[in-house]
């Protein structure tokens, strides 16, 4: 069940047609379980810095979740020098109709959103059309005046915000806006459709008005922190979904389909999937009280909306569906400070905003960051083995992704479950860098060992 993203006539064709720069990430495109070689055959053709015999190691690593039932089915990603180091589909699409795993299934990727939203955002940045300190009021206006809810005594206090929240705030999540979950504001947060009565929280794909009209509704509730004091993880990215559309003058989806999924070649990432590719959508599996993974239930706790819904509000924070290959393809622009192939969607001095520490003294003291839509990583051990200066973040169905600028390298591992109680995600770039034997030298090192 763990099927190969290689296979030497594919790659051959799709160079002559694509440009060696680009045929590993293409490749993923065209793999499917009945052509895939067996993984003992990959292994065999490792290359970019990585020991084929320890990539056999996250072979076996992925296979031994399935054969145990812990997940249903993933797709694992490793891209180093624009090649695919690593690729492998594992498991299954859909175990109950016994349909495998295939390298381009399409996710749920929850809260990877966010960084395409982001990406948005700072393209109207460079256009003038937005600042960075612009208050959030500039675009919706019932942002003018907003409040906070004291914890202190259960939220019966609510106080004025202290000063506008602007845009920075929203990138960096320091506006003070939660999903609604505290038990100080969960009440009145339900009673207006949002925070436990919307899915999780985050969820909004169900709901059949545009997301402008539920961030206006979200202003009126009293937020959970002061803007610019501490990070709170919520809505932020949602809201700038609708400031986007103020801006832009077009609804989100529009903006991200003709202005970055488009020219980037992301064919396969929505917000609705069309009804042909519905078949690709991988089913969400959760694990129960003893570690199985069982099929989830309907609904927006569950399988969600994303074929047969209202397929009316663009979350710019959750709502996202897509492939290894396509969100690949974005991380690589990313990597490269804003372009690829030609195509430049970003200033390379935005990309440095985005995936530096913009909130030092307020996100976290323990080797970690956040920029304007990424984690980053700030020292040695940081985050695992990853480097300093690497960057990334994941999503709620379980999926997560880093970006590694010093071994120029993206390490990405998707599934869709949900909880997901399994250390499979955590794990698996441990077994990746356990595999990489051309590393960067370590500043400070000698290249060679001291003579004994």
């Amino acid at each position: 069940m763990l099927h190969s993203l290689s296979s030497p006539r594919a790659c051959a064709s799709i160079s002559r047609r694509l440009g060696a720069s680009i045929a590993a990430i293409a490749l993923l495109t065209v793999a499917s379980p009945v052509a895939a070689q067996p993984a003992r055959a990959s292994v065999s053709r490792a290359t970019n810095g990585f020991s084929a015999e320890r990539l056999a190691r996250v072979d076996r690593f992925l296979q031994q979740y399935v054969d145990s039932n812990r997940i249903g089915g993933a797709v694992a990603l490793v891209i180093r020098d624009g090649q695919v180091a690593y690729g492998k589909s594992v498991g299954w699409i859909d175990r109950e109709a016994r349909r495998p795993m295939t390298t381009d299934a399409i996710f749920r990727i929850a809260s990877q959103s966010k960084a395409i939203t982001s990406t948005a955002v700072l393209m109207l940045v460079e256009e003038g059309k937005i600042a960075l300190s612009d208050p959030v009021s500039r675009f919706i206006p019932a942002y003018a005046h907003t409040t906070v809810a004291s914890r202190a005594d259960s939220g019966r206090t609510v106080a004025p915000a202290r000063r506008p929240i602007t845009i920075q705030d929203l990138l960096t999540h320091t506006a003070g806006i939660s999903y609604g979950g505290e038990r100080w504001v969960a009440d009145q947060y339900a009673a207006k459709g949002l925070g436990p009565a919307a899915g999780n929280g985050w969820y909004t794909a169900d709901k059949t008005e545009p997301v402008c009209m539920t961030m206006e509704r979200l202003a009126s509730l009293p937020f959970v922190a002061q803007p610019g004091e501490s990070f709170v993880y919520g809505y932020n990215t949602d809201i700038l979904g609708c400031v986007v559309e103020r801006a832009s003058r077009i609804a989100l989806d529009e903006f991200i389909r003709t202005r970055i999924t488009g020219p980037l070649g992301m064919t396969d990432t929505y917000f609705f999937l069309p009804p042909a590719k519905a078949s690709r959508l991988v089913t969400l599996y959760m694990n129960d009280s003893a570690g199985r993974s069982i099929r989830a239930p309907e609904g927006s706790r569950g399988q969600g909306h994303y074929v047969e819904g209202p397929r009316r509000s663009f979350s710019g924070g959750a709502g996202i569906v897509s492939t290894a290959r396509d969100y690949a393809r974005f991380l690589q622009m990313i990597l490269n400070r804003g372009e690829i192939d030609g195509v430049r969607i970003l200033s390379p001095r935005s990309v440095d905003l985005m995936t530096s520490n913009q909130i030092p003294t307020i996100y976290s003291q323990n080797g970690r960051g956040f920029g304007l839509g990424f984690e980053t990583v700030e020292r040695v051990g940081g985050n695992g083995y990853y480097s300093v200066g690497s960057f990334g973040w994941g999503g709620a169905y379980g999926s997560t992704y880093m970006v590694d600028p010093v071994e120029r390298m993206i390490v990405l591992f998707m599934i869709n479950q949900m909880p997901n109680r399994t250390d499979v995600a955590s794990k698996f770039p441990t077994l990746v860098y356990q595999a990489l034997s051309d590393v960067a030298p370590r500043a400070g090192w000698s290249a060679r060992a001291p003579a004994r």
